[in-house]
């Protein structure tokens, strides 16, 4: 019975139309109620730009209400001389890691300058007439979600050029908890820069203030940092992202799960790539339970020669999780990771060269092969966490999750 229940969710969610390609098919308003992102603050950042060089680095999430922010600034008389695209593009329809080229803007005819692939960090070159950089993303509080690793280049090239960055602050989906081994400096790459947690538990705004404040960006550079916090927003709070962050987190439920599948992009295992319900199911050809059948597709805009494209999976939906579990465990769970790999036929290949970035250590992946417990795991990371709370609690800027309890 639950598996038919299941099968009938599953069939209606696919038929619910939504106007707005970009909206999230379980977006819910009313849940957001009293919260106004920075982006909204427009009276109390317009007295900061005007008759300033303005860059801005913005993508599909950089809204305010139905309006996006370039639009809204060229409508305020802001001359806007540069738009930044971190991966996925400015207007969001890249697969992930897909090369996104420079170009102009059609609606404003501003330029664009990808900030992805061969040339994540702006140059002198580009930040030239430039006196503000306006960053405005919308993040999901994981440390491999790259657009962290956007904002650490973006206040480096700002620090060494002597910009002013005016960061305009969004809340954390994931900012109701804070879990994972914390990167080890040996394994930093684009998904992954700074020494925290793969669930950091901060917004941008606070990030950034650590990173400035621990000294992250190196060479001894501080970046000149102005922030137009979010109203109404504490961490306990479960934001409702109203726009897709990125083409493959489709729903609140992927938001919630990508933490922990994630980590799969490391390993042989399918996350859904090519599906309508990416990072909410995964599995693999041959899979021996016949919990759901997915056939992953190339799918414009979204999904480009996925894993296991064309051929028939078997796995686990994993939807209910992310309410009945993840929002009330408030941890990464290994459980998937670890029994994907006791069935997977050849062990030797379960895990890809990207898993180590992806974990910020060699640990984990060590202490899955070893058989470790879930619980084992989770107290291997506790010195470190331990220390990076310390570290977090010096640059909040909204009541913590244990505040309120």
């Amino acid at each position: 019975m639950k598996k038919i229940i299941l099968s009938l969710i599953i069939i209606f969610s696919s038929l619910i139309f939504i106007a707005d390609a970009q909206q999230l098919r379980d977006y819910k308003p009313e849940a957001n109620k009293g919260i106004k992102v920075g982006a909204e603050e427009t009276e109390r950042y317009l007295p900061l730009i005007k008759g300033k060089g303005i860059a801005v680095l913005a993508n599909q999430t950089s809204m305010i209400g139905s309006t996006h922010l370039v639009d809204s600034l060229v409508s305020l008389g802001i001359k806007i001389k540069l738009i930044f695209a971190p991966e996925h593009g400015f207007r969001g329809n890249a697969d992930a890691g897909e090369t996104i080229s420079n170009s102009i803007d059609k609606k404003t005819g501003i330029p664009i300058v990808s900030l992805y692939g061969n040339h994540q960090k702006p140059s002198a070159k580009d930040l030239e007439g430039i006196d503000i950089v306006i960053f405005d993303i919308q993040d999901v509080g994981v440390r491999f979600y790259t657009f962290l690793s956007t904002l650490h280049y973006i206040m480096e090239a700002c620090a060494e050029n002597n910009k002013t960055l005016l960061l305009l602050d969004r809340p954390n989906p994931n900012g109701f908890y804070v879990d994972g081994p914390v990167l080890e400096k040996k394994y930093a790459s684009f998904v992954g820069i700074d020494p925290v947690p793969v669930v950091h538990g901060c917004t941008l705004a606070e990030m950034a203030e650590m990173i400035n404040g621990e000294h992250w960006l190196g060479n001894n550079l501080h970046c000149n940092l102005e922030v137009i916090t979010c109203e109404g927003y504490k961490h306990s709070t479960y934001y409702q992202l109203p726009v897709k962050p990125s083409p493959n987190l489709t729903s609140m439920v992927a938001v919630y799960l990508y933490p922990s599948l994630g980590l799969f992009e490391g390993t042989e295992i399918s996350v859904g790539r090519g599906t309508e319900t990416p990072f909410e199911i995964i599995g693999y050809p041959g899979f021996k339970m016949k919990g759901v059948k997915f056939t992953p597709k190339n799918i414009p805009g979204m999904s480009k020669n996925p894993p296991y494209e064309g051929i028939e999976c078997n796995g686990f939906n994993l939807r209910q999780f992310a309410d009945g579990y993840i929002k009330s465990a408030k941890h990464l769970y290994l459980y998937w990771l670890k029994a994907m790999y006791d069935d997977y036929p050849n062990k030797a290949k379960y895990f890809n060269n990207f898993f180590d970035s992806l974990a910020g250590n060699s640990t984990l992946r060590e202490q899955i092969i070893k058989g470790l417990d879930e619980d084992a795991i989770h107290a291997s990371w506790e010195k470190d966490l331990k220390n990076y709370l310390t570290i977090r609690k010096r640059y909040l800027l909204y009541e913590d999750f244990e505040d309120g309890e």
